[in-house]
């Protein structure tokens, strides 16, 4: 029987065979890099999104995987997002971590924003029901974003999560810098940061030049 999460999970095997984030694998399809993306499985309102026929077959034809080949993938207990081999081990009271410090290193995100890679260590974190395996974690290293978080406090970040005005994110540039901010506006074109810490000025970035922004649910003080 086919499900919903055993669709998207032959699709991340299909991805992972070719050595590709989903992002990518939707990219080499010519569809938008978005469209595999865990936060487009599920709409805002619950209600689950299956990938259309269309873009199976784009998949297929850029892959030259057959139909055969993808339903070999698809399992019926395959359960949620699956993680690529060689990645860290998905467990169920576990989440992946990162020092705030190695987050802007190349390789441990996918385009997407979703944890990549290896090199990840383990924090113990059960997720809430309806967190999605890319919940993770990032340990905050230094003062820089003192009163409100310290040296070691971790942050819980969802990426792929509605953000709004007033939020706590964490953003990643296209240069590779990882910040800590509160969201202040974001328009097409701009995302306006105000710093945590009173001693930083704020931050006005050109969305070109950002790679992603995901939201802070819970930090740990």
């Amino acid at each position: 029987m086919l499900s919903h999460d055993s669709i998207w999970a032959a699709i991340d095997r299909l991805a992972e065979r070719h050595s590709l984030t989903p992002s990518g694998l939707a990219r080499k399809a010519g569809l938008d890099p978005t469209s595999f993306n865990k936060s487009k499985r599920v709409a805002a309102d619950g209600r689950m999104r299956w990938p259309s026929t269309e873009s199976i077959s784009k998949v297929l034809d850029a892959t030259g995987a057959s139909l055969d080949q993808f339903m070999s993938y698809v399992s019926p207990d395959a359960g949620r997002y699956q993680i690529p081999q060689g990645s860290f081990p998905a467990q169920a009271s576990s989440i992946p971590l990162l020092g705030m410090a190695q987050a802007g290193a190349g390789g441990f995100f996918d385009d997407g924003g979703f944890p990549a890679g290896q090199g990840w260590d383990l924090v113990e974190f059960p997720s809430p029901p309806g967190r999605g395996a890319g919940v993770y974690a990032l340990e905050v290293q230094g003062d820089s974003m003192k009163p409100l978080y310290r040296d070691g406090d971790i942050l819980i970040v969802e990426p792929g999560a509605q953000v709004r005005r007033g939020d706590r994110v964490v953003v990643k540039t296209r240069e590779g810098e990882v910040m800590a901010k509160i969201m202040a506006r974001q328009s097409a074109k701009t995302i306006d940061l105000q710093s945590l810490n009173p001693e930083h000025p704020p931050r006005s970035l050109d969305m070109n030049d950002v790679e992603w922004v995901a939201r802070i649910i819970w930090a740990s003080q």
